[in-house]
């Protein structure tokens, strides 16, 4: 009896480097089948047989790499660089499991000429085998596919929009720093879906639609309702500003030195030294999006965050979220310490009306006590204090916002409502800008959103 090697795998379809062979009964072997067979049901078999490597292994080579053409040509198209890093995870995949599917037709041909129970049996186990491969990378394939062709709909020019924002986010971050680090080659991609808030998937970071491979590049995730509404894009700001965070190495130390601060220049009890401290992410890029673009990203955070009330001040220690109606408070301590004092108190006052009533029920008294002496220590930390990751500088020095960026803002925001070109503002205040054409009703929201993307798309 002729003996067939296995296809190399584990369970759940992902591969291993150590071959499993699957044993054949040691039984004394059936007869053969095929004498015992009438004609029209050999011929049957024997098709069954052959077109069972056929389907797989043509399914596995459609699991082709992209071309860098197919998603279009033009600036809303995926860059080279994500196209090729994409590549890469799938030939890890693909080369392989077209190898292995070779021996399924192995285990086919030798059935179509010996169908014994021990050969169907070998070759159904094989088939699973693969077949299980096939559809492990077939899911890794499918997510990137729907992705990439999302560039080819109504959305591509949208999406490109909100890459160029993240790009200029990167942009200045790293021209600003104080030492030469380079920026990383692939910068954040964004696309559609469903849900209520934007969200990141950060480099690196294994994701189950990707069968628990590392994420190769960050993701943006844009709700299709917020890209109608680009005056609430600053919380695009913010998810970059987490992707800002991790790249920069960040996230090792600023737990660290908001704790060490609180308990001894502040001197807080541990345990509240500790809530602060388990804030860090969020407020983190709270601060990097206020500082990004501008005084729209408080008002779209209380879009965002102003909920009923239960939802609002409810106080939770383990959360990583600031409690939302107490993280609006926290960005405002920003915005007036970047010289927006008023602006600031009538924000606060807005806030206020909106929760007029917050009881001990709500948040611990041994928090919100010492809540404003120990937010202005951690916004200090955050966004004054020198970093080795910022090359000795800090957040406030590497990205400079004050009242003459709002006068730009301001101005590019009555162009915007015009429809005419607003100069050479950066990209990322592009969203501040629309929030003051809105907030001013200088032009309806839709006119507004469309000059917004055909503005950024010649730009």
């Amino acid at each position: 009896m002729v003996t067939l090697a296995p296809p190399t795998s584990t369970e759940n379809g992902k591969f291993s480097a150590t071959p499993t062979v699957p044993k054949v009964s040691t039984s004394t072997a059936p007869p053969n089948l095929q004498g015992a067979t009438t004609p029209t049901e050999q011929q049957l078999l024997d098709n069954w047989l052959h077109i069972q490597s056929i389907n797989l292994c043509r399914h596995a080579k459609s699991l082709r790499p992209f071309t860098k053409d197919e998603f279009g040509t033009g600036p809303t198209a995926p860059s080279e660089g994500h196209i090729e890093a994409v590549n890469r995870l799938i030939d890890k995949y693909r080369t392989q499991l077209i190898e292995n599917a070779r021996w399924v037709d192995a285990a086919a041909q030798a059935a179509r000429r010996e169908p014994t129970s021990d050969r169907l049996r070998l070759l159904l186990e094989r088939k699973q085998k693969v077949g299980d491969q096939v559809l492990y990378l077939e899911g890794i394939w499918d997510f990137y596919f729907d992705m990439f062709v999302q560039r080819l709909s109504a959305f591509g020019e949208r999406l490109r929009a909100i890459d160029r924002i993240a790009v200029g986010c990167y942009e200045k971050v790293y021209v600003g720093l104080g030492t030469a680090k380079p920026m990383p080659s692939l910068l954040p991609f964004s696309y559609a879906d469903s849900g209520f808030s934007p969200y990141t998937i950060r480099r690196s970071v294994p994701m189950q639609k990707l069968r628990h491979n590392p994420n190769l590049f960050p993701l943006i995730v844009i709700p299709q309702h917020r890209l109608d509404n680009v005056w609430a894009l600053s919380s695009v700001l913010h998810e970059v500003s987490h992707n800002l965070q991790a790249d920069l190495g960040l996230w090792e130390i600023m737990p660290a030195q908001i704790y060490q601060r609180l308990t001894t220049e502040g001197q807080l009890p541990s345990d509240v030294a500790q809530v602060w401290a388990r804030w860090h992410k969020e407020m983190m890029a709270d601060m990097f999006a206020l500082v990004l673009g501008g005084p729209a990203a408080v008002e779209s955070l209380m879009d965002v965050v102003g909920r009923a009330p239960a939802s609002t001040v409810q106080f939770n220690p383990m959360s990583a979220h600031p409690t939302p109606y107490l993280r609006t408070l926290i960005n405002l301590i920003l915005l007036k310490r970047l010289g927006f004092a008023q602006m600031a108190a009538d924000l606060a006052r807005v806030w206020q009306r909106l929760y007029p009533r917050i009881t001990a029920n709500d948040i611990p008294p041994a928090f919100s006590k010492t809540f404003y002496p120990a937010a202005e220590m951690v916004v200090d930390t955050m966004v004054f204090q020198p970093y080795p990751q910022f090359g000795n500088k800090s957040m406030a020095q590497i990205v400079d916002f004050g009242p003459a960026q709002l006068d730009i803002i301001q101005q590019a925001g009555r162009r915007l409502a015009n429809g005419e070109d607003p100069g050479t503002i950066p990209v990322r205040l592009m969203i501040s800008a629309a929030r003051y054409a809105l907030d001013s009703r200088l032009a309806k929201p839709q006119t507004i959103t469309d000059n917004f993307y055909r503005i950024l798309g010649r730009r």
